[in-house]
């Protein structure tokens, strides 16, 4: 399998089935053609039929695990938000040590040179208002990480995508808004 730009799409990575995951190259703001990653050549699992042509956003609990993910529960055409991209950037900082930080930093070092995230924009911020009214309605508070969690949502919601992710109770409250897609890890990882 490799991951490709989509046509018209800097934002995420289509995927075929007949080689290993290796990142194309990555766009620039100038219009210039991609350029070579270095990335990592780690594979990615299997994509299936079904799931082929779709395009969806993954949350940052399916990014962390994507190397031992079932490529079927998967969309062919992947994609990430800047906010997703932030918790990635703080990761390292967090970590208690240095050999955990050092795999945080290879992630959001593999994963910025991989994607170009889907901004957190105007149409963005305006999707919150709705999905923070459904929080609010079910008569739960956005704080801490839910808050976090309900910004990935609103870049799903304004892109019209689905949100694929471990955490689906996380986004339960918003079933009515976007199409929560849960995502297992294979048995055994």
């Amino acid at each position: 399998m490799s991951c490709t730009r989509s046509a018209g799409s800097a934002s995420s990575l289509r995927r075929s089935r007949s080689q290993p995951w290796r990142p194309r190259g990555r766009s620039t703001r100038s219009g210039s053609g991609p350029t070579s990653t270095g990335c990592s050549t780690r594979a990615l699992p299997r994509v299936s039929e079904s799931t082929e042509g779709a395009r969806g956003l993954l949350d940052t609990s399916v990014i962390i695990e994507l190397g031992h993910l079932d490529g079927a529960a998967l969309p062919g055409e992947l994609a990430v938000s800047a906010i997703t991209m932030a918790e990635l950037a703080a990761g390292p900082h967090a970590a208690n040590d240095g050999e955990e930080r050092g795999r945080r930093q290879e992630l959001l070092q593999r994963v910025e040179a991989t994607f170009d995230p889907l901004p957190f924009d105007a149409n963005a911020a305006r999707a919150y208002g709705r999905v923070y009214a459904a929080v609010a309605d079910a008569g739960r508070k956005a704080r801490g990480q839910r808050a976090i969690d309900l910004l990935i949502a609103s870049v799903a919601l304004a892109n019209q995508l689905p949100l694929y992710t471990l955490n689906p109770r996380d986004f339960q409250l918003l079933g009515e808004l976007i199409d929560v897609v849960p995502v297992a890890r294979q048995p055994g990882r």
